[in-house]
């Protein structure tokens, strides 16, 4: 079975990473395999598609509805 390591670097300026191995002699042929760390993918969302989610969200009100729940609060407001 060959020997394997894991290695943990930093990726450097220049996008370069450099590596040391305690074993090896100079010259040595190895094999070397980056695992980049995943990223949260970027969702861009329509306006429209925000807009609806934000709707089934909420429950639709009629306008007198809204207008009960700001009189009751604007009558809080004098207590």
């Amino acid at each position: 079975m060959q020997p394997a390591l894991h290695l943990t670097t930093k990726v450097l300026p220049g996008k370069k990473i450099e590596i040391e191995i305690p074993e090896g002699e100079i010259g040595d042929t190895v094999n070397v395999f980056v695992v980049l760390p995943e990223k949260p993918k970027n969702q861009k969302r329509s306006v429209l598609k925000l807009i609806e989610e934000s709707r089934s969200k909420h429950a639709l009100r009629s306008a007198e509805d809204i207008d009960r729940q700001l009189k009751e609060e604007r009558d809080s407001w004098d207590s």
